[in-house]
């Protein structure tokens, strides 16, 4: 890491811009008064107290009351739980404040809407966790050819069984079976019959019932076009015309 690259993190981590360049002037020098500052850095002299005392405020500076006064950066480990800290609690501020703005909603609840689209893995099993947890009676799980089971998430879908949760999971995979054979997690495989090809088909979730995530992929070849892509409902017309189609398509063999 180059040493703008530094700055610019120290500044995501909440210093302004010559709090950056202080701290890190002071990295190089050990000890060093403003005119030390200066000269190994583009902050103005004249900046230079003012950084330093709110760098001093943060805890990350000593200053020695000497003429002229003399600046000592903290321990990395301090600075570190320093910096920590502040951005834990300005998240958590921050967060607090999303939290109550989302209560006040009231009954504009997201699931009142049709239908939500949801861009890439990391988005997509957030959202599936999410709905995993909402479960009281019935899940179907299935799996395309292309993807994986994250170890979180077959770690959740054997506490829904536990918990007394009907799981089923469809999938294609014998690495996939082998990590519920001592769980009440039903698998089955896809048909010997399925059409062969280059199958798109990412996830498929049905909750209780009432909610329902599909997903696809792009194009396998391309490492751009190969995004997931899912829709999910919940409680919604279009929710319930999905489910009959998945229904319908896995028959009456899976009991779901």
């Amino acid at each position: 890491m180059e040493e703008n690259d530094a700055i610019d993190a120290l500044e995501t981590l909440g210093l302004s811009n010559y709090e950056a360049k202080v701290f890190t002037a002071l990295q190089k020098l050990g000890t060093g008064t403003a005119r030390d500052v200066h000269r190994v850095t583009d902050v103005p002299r004249s900046q230079v107290y003012g950084a330093a005392e709110s760098l001093q405020d943060r805890g990350l500076v000593e200053v020695q009351q000497s003429k002229p006064m003399q600046y000592r950066p903290v321990s990395l480990e301090a600075a570190q739980s320093h910096l920590r800290g502040e951005f834990e609690r300005t998240q958590e501020k921050a967060f607090d404040y999303l939290e109550t703005a989302r209560k006040q909603r009231g009954d504009g609840d997201e699931k009142q809407e049709d239908i939500w689209t949801v861009h890439g893995d990391t988005s997509i099993d957030g959202r599936v966790e999410q709905l995993l947890a909402e479960a009281e009676e019935r899940v179907l799980f299935g799996v395309g050819e292309r993807e994986n089971l994250a170890a979180q998430m077959a770690d959740q879908l054997r506490e829904l069984s536990e918990a007394g949760v009907r799981v089923v999971l469809i999938a294609d995979d014998p690495a996939i079976e082998t990590q519920f054979e001592e769980s009440d997690v039903v698998v089955f495989s896809l048909p010997e019959d399925k059409p062969p090809g280059d199958d798109p088909i990412g996830r498929v979730l049905v909750v209780d019932g009432e909610t329902v995530l599909l997903s696809v992929r792009g194009d396998r070849d391309s490492a751009d076009l190969d995004e997931e892509t899912a829709i999910w409902s919940s409680q919604t017309g279009i929710a319930a015309v999905l489910i009959q189609l998945i229904d319908g398509g896995l028959g009456d063999s899976l009991d779901v």
